[in-house]
């Protein structure tokens, strides 16, 4: 038998209360009332598991107080995008940030703009952070919602009324070709599942910093199994290389796993770089090099401009953050 719901007048009888005291405490309204009562009514409301208990009190007032962030759920993910090590690293970065502020923070995978725009509607966020869509998604976004958002990890060209919260990608590639350069390699492959965005500008800062006549550009299915199938056609070309620049730490370490098991060593064949530097990187044997990029810092700069642009709809940037080159095992002077 389904439980009686629990009605404000159970609540304001039992505490012996009038139901105008109850109803304003849960409504936010508690300005005349004791400390002492408003703890009363909020511990006795969670006890009975009144409905709508906190949604209702948020979504009452006139600042809800959630930051909501939305993943786009891509295909390359193949549904575990929350597993994704720099999702979930970019996510708890995000969330020490959020509850510092005394916010709260609500997490929802989607897969286009108008997900985005019924949900947060819904819930009366105060703002977004969007992570991994396209530009066409942000420009949907701007004009048809009125929450603001910013944008983390993601390209955008104009950014009129949108924060976009980036990272030097280009300087990234290039920390990286120069290293190659140093370390003696005369031939190198990029490993990317695009060639437009962020990776592109990873894989020309690296083309600057190698040379672009010393680089070939693999471009990958984002499917691990025909990733792989495709990486067995052209294992006589991986021979022929001794440096290898992934565009993240997920394909680096993929990539280290497929020809480890082809029995080409990491790093006396190839060296082996990638970019985001995830937890996973000092885990792996050999310890993955890799691009570093400050997520504390990230998840600051976005929460604090999220609450620029919404003071001041009319501002809109591009904040390009710095990067770091961190070298481990996976590397080594070129023999």
């Amino acid at each position: 038998m389904e439980q009686q719901r629990v009605r404000i007048s159970d609540i304001a009888e039992e505490l012996g209360l009038s139901t105008a005291t109850v109803s304003n405490v849960i409504h936010g309204k508690t300005a005349k009332i004791s400390d002492e009562t408003v703890k009363r009514v909020q511990a006795l409301l969670e006890e009975r598991q009144y409905i709508p208990s906190m949604a209702g009190i948020l979504l009452a007032q006139n600042s809800s107080k959630i930051i909501g962030i939305f993943v786009n759920d891509h295909e390359k993910y193949e549904h575990h995008v929350l597993d994704d090590a720099f999702i979930a690293s970019s996510l708890n970065c995000l969330s020490e940030e959020i509850e510092a502020r005394g916010l709260f923070m609500m997490v929802k995978k989607a897969k286009n703009p108008e997900e985005i725009i019924q949900f947060a509607s819904m819930w009366n966020m105060d703002g977004l952070v969007v992570i991994g869509f396209c530009y066409q998604d942000y420009m949907y976004l701007r004009n048809h919602m009125r929450i603001p958002f910013v944008v983390y990890d993601g390209f955008c060209d104009k950014t009129e009324r949108i924060v976009d919260i980036t990272i030097d990608n280009f300087d990234g590639g290039l920390q990286v070709g120069e290293m190659f350069k140093r370390n003696g390699h005369k031939n190198a492959l990029c490993i990317s599942d695009n060639i437009i965005g962020v990776d592109l500008e990873r894989m020309e800062g690296f083309k600057k910093g190698f040379g672009a006549e010393h680089t070939e550009v693999m471009v990958v299915p984002m499917t691990k199994s025909e990733r792989w199938e495709h990486y067995r056609k052209h294992l006589d070309d991986f021979r022929l290389v001794s440096a290898v620049f992934a565009v993240s730490d997920y394909y680096a370490i993929d990539f280290i796993h497929f020809i480890n098991e082809q029995g080409i060593s990491v790093p006396d064949d190839i060296s082996v770089v990638g970019f985001d530097d995830i937890p996973m990187c000092e885990m792996i044997t050999p310890t993955l090099t890799t691009v570093r990029q400050d997520g504390a810092l990230r998840a600051k700069t976005a929460i604090e401009k999220l609450y620029e642009l919404k003071e001041n709809g009319d501002v809109g940037t591009t904040i390009r953050l710095p990067v770091q080159l961190i070298e481990r095992a996976s590397c080594r002077q070129y023999k």
